[in-house]
């Protein structure tokens, strides 16, 4: 009888099965697990807590669900414990409750008239005040003349104390500097004692203007993380090949030609000279396309599309009337909930389609805005954009459209969001490509000219700039995906396989046995076979599950453990560009550029750790709108008329009920590689 009612209050039973004692059996990947339902949250969650493995076959949809019931009792969890905390303090010996009791004002502390409710920030005694500024000011490049002001030095003694200083300009100059520079650089030099394991990658972020300029960032990353090497101006040789390929091998030099396994760059230069020689000279080290760059060009050919782009400009000129108007965005964000409409990603296009979505979900709440009485009689409503507007949301054909493209580019973004954020995803790129184009084929079931259309787009970018020997093997090396009876490897995925070895593996020596290895890693032999082995396939990175189990072949773990570490995108940081045209100008003396360099450093490196912390957020979605964007900047005279007729081509015979889009297409089941 107790264990009914339980079952009644918490929803999560009906994803398992109870069985004796206090375990029970998850209905998705039928694992038996200790400690009943709790723990059972935490699998089907994927959260990393009490060392429980995550589920591998539950629907994302479940996933967040059961996230979001275990958020809610640790929210209940800790009002109950402030509730008991306040409850005991009141009834504390001595002290007497008075609500009238006022303190003297000579023991009123600047802390306590800062927050009066009892929220003030003591400083943690672990923490060094100094060090929290300095890196406060590096982190965010401040002014370090801020530290003058006077408004500076009142915050200061309000939080620390009636004269209480700390960290002139001058100090955060010079010896700050220099000791947050030395510091990171021993961190560094830490990280890379384990490239001789990982091997690392070399990232090449370019920015060019219409001046003619081109600078390089260097970025180098590994299984401990991405940080900032330097920047180069490369104005005066950047279509010199020459130049360009003694300035990535200068590169190269700086952390060792046996420690790097791939170079990463984006579409800004023309690169692939350079890439050329430096496999020829590097026989070890692969040259790639940034996935993130070429993500986005998948997305710009999907908004060239003419009813794309249609639909994108129309959904931009209700976003421009919002944001161009102070009154009317107070009004939104009221209906809301504070939802931004527009959304600022890690690339261009892919704003757009996020910003689509955003729109697609909160049309019913800027339906129920624009017909409030306190919109309607205000002085915007019978403005023509205004009117324009309102059609636009009340018209069910232009709102499938929109559904129709967020639901079309959404296997796309889930690519991007898998490649960014810096983590290893290069052996998971090859099947999340597949998974997009199955997504995209299921999607268009019924209409097969506009599935080629969108697939077409999707295959010449991948042919052309994407795809990489190197994404092959790691695929084909990927436990995940070597073990799973539903995916059959296409011939030239293994031959690409075989050409990687040979080239990491480039003498008879380091080759000894490894036929015998890979047939034992195939079979599941040996440590490979082991019971720990089978269930961290998907619960663990696969160069750490190589590095963990692959004993059984030790050659073909080196070669494995190295091409499964590395990152395929170079969209892990915000990029700073106007203060690396500081830096570059001609008109800094040498000691300027000099510390402008060390400031850089340091302020990309300190970015860089901060990103690296465990987050929930969205790793493709900026948290600051771009006030810029096309979804933002417009003006009072746009006016979209007669926009349904630039879609009716599009969607004339199209039953878009029979196209329904939803997490299970991304299910286990769905990724034979046909790429």
């Amino acid at each position: 009888m107790i264990l009914a009612v339980v079952r009644e209050k918490d929803v999560c039973w009906e994803y398992c099965e109870k069985l004796e004692g206090n375990k029970v059996r998850c209905k998705f990947c039928l694992k038996v697990l200790n400690g009943g339902i709790s723990r059972l949250k935490f699998h089907l969650s994927r959260l990393p807590s009490k060392g429980v493995h995550p589920c591998s076959k539950v629907r994302d949809e479940i996933t967040e669900r059961v996230k979001a019931i275990i958020a809610l009792k640790e929210e209940g969890k800790e009002a109950a414990n402030v509730k008991k905390q306040r409850l005991s303090e009141t009834k504390s010996p001595g002290i007497i409750p008075n609500t009238k009791a006022v303190m003297p004002i000579e023991a009123v502390s600047p802390a306590a008239k800062l927050f009066p409710t009892g929220t003030a920030i003591v400083p943690q005694s672990s923490l060094d005040p100094e060090r929290c500024i300095a890196e406060f000011f590096f982190e965010n490049r401040l002014d370090f003349s801020i530290a003058h002001s006077s408004s500076y030095q009142l915050m200061l003694e309000t939080i620390g104390g009636p004269g209480f200083r700390c960290l002139s300009p001058e100090t955060l100059r010079t010896t700050w500097l220099q000791k947050l520079k030395s510091e990171i650089t021993l961190n560094i030099k830490e990280i890379e004692k384990e490239w001789a394991a990982s091997g690392c990658t070399i990232i090449a972020d370019t920015w060019t203007d219409n001046k003619t300029r081109a600078l390089i960032n260097f970025f180098v990353s590994s299984p401990s993380g991405t940080f900032f090497h330097k920047s180069v101006d490369a104005s005066t040789y950047f279509k010199n090949i020459k130049c360009l390929y003694d300035l990535f091998d200068s590169v190269i030099q700086d952390f060792g030609h046996e420690n790097v396994v791939q170079i990463i760059v984006d579409g800004a230069l023309n690169y692939d000279s350079v890439g050329g020689l430096i496999m020829q000279n590097y026989s070890t080290i692969f040259w790639s396309c940034c996935a993130s760059y070429c993500l986005n060009l998948i997305l710009e050919d999907f908004s060239k599309i003419d009813w794309v782009n249609g639909c994108i400009s129309h959904a931009q000129s209700l976003t421009k009337f919002v944001y161009n108007h102070a009154w009317v965005l107070d009004l939104a964000k009221k209906y809301t909930g504070g939802q931004e409409l527009v959304r600022t990603s890690i690339t261009k296009h892919a704003g757009h389609f996020l910003s689509l979505q955003s729109l697609l979900k909160l049309r019913p709440r800027l339906k129920h805005m624009f017909n409030c009485p306190e919109y309607t009689s205000s002085p915007y409503a019978n403005r023509p954009h205004s009117i324009s507007c309102v059609d636009l949301l009340e018209n069910n054909e232009f709102w499938r459209s929109v559904e129709e493209i967020a639901s079309v580019s959404e296997p796309v973004l889930k690519v991007l969001r898998d490649v960014s954020g810096g983590r290893p995803a290069v052996g998971s790129i090859y099947e999340s490509m597949t998974k997009a184009k199955d997504s995209i084929r299921t999607y268009y079931i019924m209409d097969e000219g506009k599935c080629k259309t969108f697939l077409d787009i999707v295959d010449r970018r991948w042919q052309n700039q994407l795809h990489s020997q190197l994404h092959a093997a790691a695929a084909y090396l990927n436990p995940c995906i070597q073990y799973n009876p539903d995916v059959k490897f296409l011939g030239v995925i293994k031959e690409e396989f075989i050409a990687v070895l040979e080239k990491l593996l480039p003498t008879p020596e380091s080759r000894h046995d490894i036929t015998s290895q890979i047939f034992v890693f195939k079979k599941a032999q040996g440590m490979f076979g082991s019971n720990l082995a089978r269930e961290a396939r998907t619960a663990t990175s696969p160069g750490m599950w190589w590095e963990l189990y692959g004993d059984s072949a030790p050659g073909l773990q080196r070669a494995a453990v190295r091409i499964l570490s590395q990152v395929c995108s170079a969209s892990n940081f915000e990029r700073d560009w106007s203060s690396i045209q500081q830096i570059h100008s001609e008109r800094r003396n040498k000691l300027d550029k000099e510390t402008l360099n060390d400031l850089l450093y340091v302020h990309y490196n300190l970015k860089l750790r901060a990103k690296a912390k465990p987050s929930d957020e969205d790793p493709i979605v900026l948290r600051d709108i771009d006030m810029t964007s096309d979804w933002v900047e417009g003006t009072e005279n746009q006016n979209p008329t007669q926009w349904l007729d630039r879609f009716s081509s599009a969607l004339d015979g199209s039953d878009l009920n029979t196209r329904q889009f939803g997490s299970s297409i991304f299910g286990s089941n769905d990724h034979i590689f046909g790429l």
